[in-house]
């Protein structure tokens, strides 16, 4: 997976959410090639027909798993890629994983309740958007 290529895919999947949440105060949207390249996180990819569909990224401390980036390119929504993506994280020795989205950003707060993750608590960023912040415990 190149990063230009991950650039482009977070690019067209964080427009969504931006839209969804109503800003694009999204961090990744912002975001430059060499700062992508350096943000020290480890990815997986799910290519379809050589495409790049989607992306996740996280780092590990210690026994928890801290998703950084959930993509999904637009053309390839609805078909599961986000839960199989997910489903990769499962197979590391970890004894929780943690992750956070835009509270309005209801598809995502879906995927990870339908999923198992728990919602544990909200917090207020920037122009007082919204973060929904989620636990999975692994059993």
């Amino acid at each position: 997976m190149e990063c230009a290529e991950v650039l482009e895919l977070q690019r067209k999947s964080y427009i969504i959410e931006a839209e969804l949440i109503g800003t694009d105060e999204i961090p990744p949207l912002k975001e430059t090639f060499n700062q992508l390249q350096d943000c020290g996180e480890t990815f997986i990819g799910c290519y379809i027909e050589g495409r790049l569909a989607g992306a996740i990224s996280f780092k590990i401390e210690g026994k928890v798993i801290d998703i950084h980036r959930m993509m999904v390119h637009p053309d390839f929504f609805r078909r599961g890629i986000a839960g199989k993506l997910l489903s990769q994280l499962e197979q590391f020795d970890c004894s929780q994983i943690i992750v956070s989205t835009g509270a309005e950003n209801i598809p995502a707060v879906k995927l990870y309740e339908k999923l198992g993750f728990k919602r544990q608590h909200d917090s207020v960023v920037g122009n007082g958007l919204v973060i929904a912040h989620f636990k999975k415990e692994k059993i």
